[in-house]
């Protein structure tokens, strides 16, 4: 992980190639709908899943048969998709103002309690991408199943400059 000088001084683009990161090519729609929809200077993300092209890398629910850990890597993962949709969107990640919002959706067991671990795959990631400075708030639920079985989907909005 970068430091927290480095991210605040570098752009995202270069902090992901100081990370070792390439990021997947962008996912495409499970059925109707878009992966990205600009208005104004907001950029609001359908629900991104851990996938990788068009095939889901987790299958499961956390706390069954999937750990807090592959709940995290799965979280992860699909914050990746999430940053190749918006380069695909904008051309650069550069183009971030903030995140303002980050939703992490959990399919889990009725028992799980380890919500905030699963949820940081993604936090973790979009800060050693962007800084604290532009990280936002977050929203972490427990559900009951989501699309195709994947164990976490992610929401996402993001600020960007013109």
């Amino acid at each position: 992980m970068v430091n927290r000088e480095n991210a605040q001084a570098a752009g995202a683009e270069h902090r992901l190639q100081e990370l070792g990161i390439t990021l997947p090519p962008p996912p495409t729609p499970f059925g109707t709908y878009v992966e990205a929809m600009r208005t104004g200077n907001l950029v609001f993300f359908s629900g991104m899943l851990p996938v990788v092209g068009h095939e889901p890398r987790y299958i499961g629910r956390v706390g069954g048969a999937l750990t807090s850990d592959d709940g995290r890597s799965a979280a992860e993962t699909a914050t990746l998709s999430a940053l190749s949709a918006a380069r695909d969107c904008l051309g650069s990640l550069d183009r971030v103002v903030r995140v303002v919002k980050l939703g992490v959706y959990i399919a889990t067991e009725g028992d799980f309690r380890d919500h905030p671990r699963v949820a940081d795959g993604a936090s973790e990631l979009l800060l050693a991408v962007f800084g604290d400075e532009k990280l936002s708030g977050r929203v972490v639920l427990g559900v009951a199943s989501l699309p195709l079985g994947m164990p976490v989907e992610i929401e996402l909005v993001i600020e960007v400059a013109d």
